[in-house]
C-alpha cells in the first residue's frame, strides 16, 4: 500500500501546477523511498479555461480563452548503490507558461516559457529511521513575449495627449501673462504721455524746472513701457511656440491613437516583441526524512535553492528609434521549501499531504528596453505562494488502490497579471494504482477552481478553472 499510494499522490502534483507561479512539474522525491531499484515515466495533460470580461470603457466583451492546453513528461529513477546509499535521477519540465489572448483589446498578447530540468540526488540512510539527501539540478529555460500594437501605442498616445494638454495649459498661462504685461505696458505708456503733456504745459508757462522734472518722468515711464512691451512680445512668442508644440504633440497623439485602433495587433508599428536565448543554470537540493515503516510514517523536508536566469534578450518595437535593444535580462527563480508527510491511520488506509512554500515574489520579467520605455516590468508576481495539500489513500486489494486529495492556495487580493490572471486556487483530485508483478500503473484526474480578480485595466477574471489528467508507469527492478 505504501508504494502505490505515495507514488500515485505525487503523480497528481503534475496536474495541479496551473496555480501559483509558473510551476509545471515537481520532482517526485518519494521515488527515493521506493524499495530496491525503481523507474517511473509520467505524463500529464492540463486543459485550463481562463477568460476575462473587459470593462465598458474598453469596449466590453470577452477576452476569449487566454490559457493554452499543455502536456508534460517526467522520468524519475532510484538506483540502490549499496544498502545505505541511493542515487536518484529526475528529468522533467519544471516551469512553463503558454498564454495567448484571442479577442478584444488584448488580442495578440502572448507569452511562452519553456524549460527542461535534470536533477541528480544522493540519499544516505543514516539510521533505520533517518535519512538525508542532497544533490544538484540543472534547469534550462527560454522565453518569448509579444505585446500587441494597441497595448503599446495606446499608452504612448495617452501619454503624449496628456503632455499636449499640459503644454497647452502652460501656453495659455504664458499668453495670459503676456496680455497682463502688455496691459501694464500700455498703462505705463499712457502715464508717460500724460507726463510729457504736463511737461510741455509747464514749459509754456515758463516753469522750466517743473518742465524738466516732468520731462524726465515721462522719459523714464516711456522706457519702462518699452521694456514691458518687449517682455509682453517675448512672452507672446513663447506662448505661441508652446501652443504650437502642444498642437504638434496632440496631432502625434491622435496619429498614434489611430494606429493603436487600426494597425495589426501582432505586426503593427508599435508591436513589442522580446525573445531570449536559452539559459541554463544550476541550483542545489537538500533534504532529510524521518520514517517508521511499521506504521507507514514518513516526514520529509526538502529545500530547493533559487537561482537567477541571465537571458540574452532581443527586443523590438519597429516605430521607436530606441529599439531594437539587446541586453541581458535577469529573472530570479524561487527558493522552495516543501514538507511532505504520510502516515497509516488504519489497516490499508494512509493519510498524506504536503506544505510547499515558493518565493515567487522575487520573480519578475523586466527586459531593459521595456523597462526604460514604461518604467515597469512586463509581468511579475506580487506575493510568495504557499500550497497546502491533504489526501487519503485506500488499498482495496494487494494490487489495486485508490486515493483522493484536496489542494489549496490562498489568494492575495492584489492586481492580477494579464499573463497569469488567477488569484489562488482550490483543487480536488482522485486516482488509483494497479500493480501487476514489477509494473505499476497509476492514473489521476484533478479539477482546479481558480480564484477571481481584476487586472490593472479593470478586466475581470472570474469563474475560471482547469482539468488535469496524469498517467504513470513504474517498474521495480
Amino acid at each position: 500500500m505504501k508504494l502505490t499510494l505515495t507514488t500515485g499522490a505525487a503523480l497528481l502534483l503534475t496536474t495541479a501546477a496551473t496555480a501559483g507561479g509558473i510551476d509545471r512539474t515537481l520532482n517526485n522525491y518519494s521515488v527515493l523511498f521506493e524499495d530496491g531499484n525503481y523507474a517511473e515515466l509520467a505524463f500529464s495533460f492540463v486543459r485550463p479555461d481562463v477568460t476575462g470580461e473587459y470593462p465598458t470603457a474598453l469596449g466590453g466583451g470577452s477576452t476569449g480563452v487566454m490559457s493554452e492546453d499543455y502536456e508534460t513528461a517526467a522520468f524519475s529513477m532510484k538506483y540502490e548503490l549499496n544498502p545505505t546509499v541511493d542515487l536518484g535521477l529526475f528529468v522533467n519540465q519544471p516551469f512553463g507558461a503558454d498564454a495567448s489572448y484571442p479577442e478584444g483589446l488584448y488580442t495578440g498578447l502572448a507569452a511562452e516559457w519553456d524549460s527542461n530540468q535534470v536533477a541528480l540526488v544522493l540519499k544516505y540512510q543514516a539510521t533505520p529511521n533517518i535519512s538525508v539527501y542532497g544533490g544538484v539540478r540543472s534547469i534550462e529555460s527560454q522565453a518569448d513575449i509579444l505585446i500587441p500594437n494597441a497595448l503599446v501605442a495606446g499608452p504612448i498616445a495617452q501619454s503624449l495627449g496628456a503632455q499636449a494638454q499640459a503644454d497647452g495649459a502652460v501656453a495659455q498661462e504664458i499668453g495670459a501673462r503676456a496680455l497682463a504685461i502688455g496691459g501694464r505696458a500700455q498703462d505705463t505708456a499712457d502715464r508717460a504721455q500724460a507726463a510729457a503733456q504736463q511737461a510741455a504745459a509747464a514749459a509754456a508757462a515758463g516753469d522750466l524746472a517743473q518742465a524738466q522734472t516732468l520731462g524726465a518722468r515721462a522719459a523714464a515711464l516711456g522706457a519702462q513701457a518699452g521694456e514691458l512691451r518687449d517682455n509682453a512680445v517675448a512672452l507672446g512668442a513663447q506662448a505661441e511656440a508652446q501652443g504650437a508644440a502642444a498642437q504638434a504633440l496632440g496631432a502625434q497623439a491622435q496619429a498614434i491613437g489611430d494606429i493603436a485602433q487600426t494597425a495589426s495587433p501582432t505586426d503593427g508599428p508599435y508591436t513589442y516583441r522580446a525573445n531570449t536565448e536559452s539559459d541554463r543554470r544550476t541550483s542545489y537540493i537538500i533534504g532529510a526524512a524521518y520514517e517508521r515503516p511499521e506504521i507507514a510514517l514518513r516526514v520529509a523536508l526538502t529545500y530547493e535553492s533559487g537561482y537567477t536566469h541571465e537571458f540574452e534578450s532581443f527586443e523590438t518595437i519597429p516605430a521607436l528609434a530606441a529599439f531594437p535593444v539587446t541586453s541581458v535580462t535577469e529573472i530570479e527563480m524561487p527558493d522552495v521549501l516543501t514538507l511532505d508527510f504520510q502516515t497509516g491511520v488504519a489497516p490499508g488506509t494512509l493519510v498524506f499531504g504536503s506544505i510547499r512554500h515558493a518565493t515567487w515574489s522575487d520573480w519578475q520579467v523586466a527586459p531593459a528596453g521595456y523597462l526604460a520605455l514604461t518604467g515597469g516590468p512586463v509581468t511579475g508576481i506580487d506575493d510568495d505562494v504557499t500550497t497546502y495539500r491533504i489526501g487519503v489513500g485506500r488499498a482495496f486489494t494487494d494490487q489495486l488502490s485508490g486515493f483522493a486529495r484536496f489542494t489549496y492556495e490562498d489568494g492575495n487580493g492584489t492586481e492580477l497579471s494579464r499573463l497569469a490572471p488567477t488569484d489562488g486556487s482550490r483543487a480536488f483530485g482522485i486516482g488509483g494504482s494497479y500493480t501487476r508483478g514489477a509494473v505499476k500503473f497509476t492514473g489521476g484526474l484533478e479539477y482546479i477552481d481558480f480564484g477571481d480578480g481584476n487586472d490593472a485595466s479593470g478586466t475581470v477574471f472570474a469563474d475560471n478553472d482547469a482539468v488535469g489528467l496524469g498517467l504513470s508507469v513504474g517498474y521495480s527492478f
